[in-house]
């Protein structure tokens, strides 16, 4: 995908959230992140909009911490988010590509510009709170497409457990396969006492596979469904769901 696909995925998705979260009303428990209310998920989502957004905007090579969440609530709440992530997208669509900024994780390789990396990070952490903010409202959640699910499922395995944090960790070497069915899309995780090493290949015997649907396993990788089928060690999808949380 192409960084002015993820703009626009960005825009919709915020956009579909702030939706969401106003049918909900902010007291709305959220079943997805159930020690969350919907003002949780707000604060939460707005914060980290405004955090990008000065990462792109001021050229910030280094790191900071992520800002303090406001202390509202109600129609302001949902006005501040919906500046904050109208702030992000207009940020983005203004910024060259050549802007300099620091980024947290390698994925794809070879590395994206940070602005491409910015946008794209930030899609899919939308993405994933809309499924949030709409499991807090009712009815059925919009569904995410395939090409963004498999995106993020790469994002998510090449880019965040590549990192020194993740803790998906296994005392022995394991394999852990993970299969979309509906998209020629499949990863390897070679599981050690080390951070998982992932590469887009079938090859080796898997230990375990996740398989499902893009967008069910995109979901279920963030923990947000169960994974649609297990095979093999049950326990490596249960060290997945117990280990795997972004922190």
């Amino acid at each position: 995908m192409e960084t002015a696909e993820f703009l626009e995925a960005l825009d919709r998705e915020g956009r579909a959230l702030a939706a969401a979260a106003e049918a909900a009303g902010t007291d709305a428990k959220v079943p997805t992140c159930p020690e969350w209310q919907v003002r949780d998920l707000l604060r939460h989502t707005g914060a980290v909009h405004r955090w990008a957004t000065a990462f792109v905007a001021e050229q910030l090579t280094s790191p900071r911490p992520l800002g303090e969440e406001p202390d509202l609530d109600g129609a302001e709440l949902l006005a501040w988010y919906r500046e904050s992530h109208r702030r992000l997208v207009d940020t983005l669509a203004a910024a060259s590509p050549e802007t300099a900024a620091w980024t947290f994780h390698p994925a794809p390789l070879p590395s994206p510009s940070p602005l491409a990396f910015w946008t794209r990070r930030q899609a899919h952490e939308t993405a994933v709170h809309r499924y949030d903010a709409e499991t807090a409202r009712g009815g059925s959640p919009s569904p995410v497409g395939t090409e963004f699910a498999v995106d993020g499922i790469d994002e998510l395995l090449r880019g965040f457990h590549a990192r020194p944090k993740s803790r998906v960790r296994t005392p022995e070497p394991r394999l852990l396969r993970v299969r979309a069915t509906d998209a020629d899309a499949v990863w390897t995780v070679r599981l050690s006492a080390e951070p998982p090493v992932t590469t887009r290949e079938d090859t080796g015997a898997a230990d375990a596979e996740l398989a499902g649907p893009a967008d069910e396993l995109y979901l279920a990788l963030w923990n947000r469904v169960p994974v649609p089928r297990v095979t093999g060690d049950a326990a490596l999808a249960a060290l997945w769901r117990e280990t795997s949380a972004i922190g």
